[in-house]
């Protein structure tokens, strides 16, 4: 539940630096036909349609429907891994 919770916005936080993946992404697994649609809206309807299919499967799609509020934030920050691989950090870049 909580890797949905937070897939979406995050997904659209990194979506310009790995633009390519995600247009792959959306042609391959949501069968998006990106003819006459720029790399962005290709990408998006992608993202659009994994999440109404989580929606579909009754998924939390917000942390704060798990619980989270502002007193937990920090330490949810400090638990989370970062491996390689990862496209974008925090407003850094993972070369």
């Amino acid at each position: 539940m909580t890797l949905a919770a937070v897939s979406q916005p995050y997904y659209r936080y990194i979506m310009p630096y790995g633009l390519a993946k995600f247009v792959r992404f959306a042609k391959n697994v949501w069968n998006v036909d990106a003819t006459g649609k720029t790399d962005e809206q290709a990408a998006e309807e992608g993202l659009a349609a994994m999440e109404s299919w989580m929606n579909e499967l009754g998924l939390v799609m917000n942390i704060t429907e798990l619980g989270a509020d502002e007193k937990i934030l920090e330490g949810l920050a400090e638990s989370t891994l970062i491996l390689d691989g990862v496209i974008r950090y925090l407003g850094m870049m993972i070369l």
